[in-house]
């Protein structure tokens, strides 16, 4: 195991050596020179997102290397911190080190071994107390602006469901998507561009809800349905060939119907 520490400490410092020299001021590279928080934002995301894709893929050897990215942007945002005065690498692995100990007494410390549904709890509980300590005294407070809507939607709902606002079960959720969808129907009527976009913005919040409550992810199961759009529209474009864009709807409308039953 020492040894195994001891190779990762190595690379990490590697890693940690390539990055201040693409940021060095004389010979470092102009792109990474000129790059800042913001810009680069966008790319963690993005490796975030390559790092999920390799798992639904069960890609393991690119999972290797998109965790590398990953960790290149964490480096990156450390390296920029660093040159502000700010931060650097070791104190980013500290803290989550230090926190992973302090959520973990039961594993770090002589609390008892919960179950996991025993430590769920305690970990929010945790989450509190540290959000009181950074001056967070919403419930949602620091729940990222930058998450994907539907994962944002689901996360506040989470937070609001702790303190008991929430529907006791899904099938309320349910009569609650049929009001949105009306009330959706009559801005439609309107035809008032941000009342339309304020009312479905109401029913994808209440369809995240609904996962919620069924226990299902909402961004992975649209994941699931756009691959599964994505196969049966390749069918369609296998089949017509060159004649796609001159095929008529009920001709395609066939074609969708036969890739279903594949």
């Amino acid at each position: 195991m020492k040894s195994e520490n001891e190779n990762a400490a190595r690379a990490i410092i590697a890693l940690i050596d390539v990055m201040a020299r693409l940021r060095a001021p004389d010979g470092g590279c102009p792109w990474d020179l000129e790059q800042n928080f913001r810009t680069i934002a966008p790319y963690t995301i993005e490796e975030a997102y390559e790092v999920a894709d390799a798992i639904e893929r069960e890609d393991l050897a690119a999972l290797k290397d998109e965790l590398g990215d990953l960790l290149f942007q964490a480096v990156f945002h450390a390296r920029m911190a660093e040159e502000a005065g700010l931060f650097d690498f070791a104190d980013v692995a500290q803290g989550i080190a230090d926190k992973m100990i302090r959520r973990h007494p039961h594993v770090f410390g002589d609390a008892n071994m919960r179950g996991a549904d025993e430590q769920t709890a305690a970990w929010e509980d945790q989450k509190v107390e540290e959000r009181a300590a950074k001056g967070h005294h919403s419930l949602l407070d620091d729940v990222p602006v930058g998450l994907p809507g539907l994962a944002r939607a689901v996360k506040l709902q989470k937070r609001a469901a702790r303190v008991g606002f929430d529907w006791t079960q899904a099938k309320d959720v349910l009569s609650k998507i049929s009001e949105e969808t009306a009330e959706l129907a009559e801005a439609m009527e309107m035809q008032d561009p941000d009342k339309i976009e304020d009312e479905f913005g109401d029913l994808l919040f209440v369809l995240a809800n609904l996962s919620r409550h069924l226990k299902v992810d909402p961004e992975a199961a649209l994941r699931r349905t756009n691959e599964k759009f994505i196969r049966r529209f390749r069918y369609i474009e296998e089949k017509l060939g060159d004649r796609l864009a001159d095929a008529s709807l009920e001709e395609m409308e066939t074609l969708w119907t036969e890739a279903k039953s594949l």
